[in-house]
């Protein structure tokens, strides 16, 4: 399925998007072996402690791009998130001509105040992360939100994170 945008795209841009699509995951070999890194950014973040969050962020990020033998990028925690009339700004990826790649996420929501979820606060993360993934991971010279890009993301996520138990039934 490609999203309504796709027909807006020119030719060049459609390939990009098709090659996007195409790849639904990131494997990480011993996903297992982050999982600390995951449960400081969780512990930090319940924490209230914005250093802490910041430099549990980084150090991840870190351990990813390092793992997937792509060059880090710079990570920015950031308190409340900005807000228009249109919604939030959870997260953001920029690169610069001359500069090195950059993910901003906000660990506070611009209504109410109130820090993130974990689980949010991490996909927002690896969103971002994705983006950069798309330009030195995949090689592609734009990074699209494809249903292909949300599937890596969710990969992503569900190997860094382990399944919830269900309940048992009595």
């Amino acid at each position: 399925m490609r999203f309504a945008y796709y027909q807006r795209l020119s030719p060049a841009e459609q390939r990009l998007y098709r090659q996007s699509d195409a790849v639904t995951e990131v494997p990480l070999r011993a996903p297992t072996t982050l999982r600390p890194r995951v449960d400081a950014v969780r512990e930090a973040l319940g924490s209230g402690d914005l250093k802490a969050l910041q430099d549990a962020t980084v150090a991840l990020g870190e351990a990813l791009t390092r793992k997937l033998g792509v060059p880090g990028v710079a990570v920015e925690v950031l308190e409340t998130r900005p807000s228009d009339d249109a919604g939030e700004l959870h997260g953001l990826y920029s690169w610069a001509p001359g500069q090195r790649p950059r993910i901003q996420v906000w660990r506070r929501t611009a209504r109410r105040g109130r820090v993130v979820a974990f689980r949010t606060y991490l996909r927002t993360f690896l969103h971002e992360l994705c983006h950069h993934l798309d330009f030195l991971w995949l090689e592609l010279s734009a990074s699209f939100h494809t249903e292909g890009f949300f599937q890596r993301e969710s990969s992503l996520f569900r190997q860094l994170v382990p399944p919830v138990p269900k309940a048992e039934s009595p």
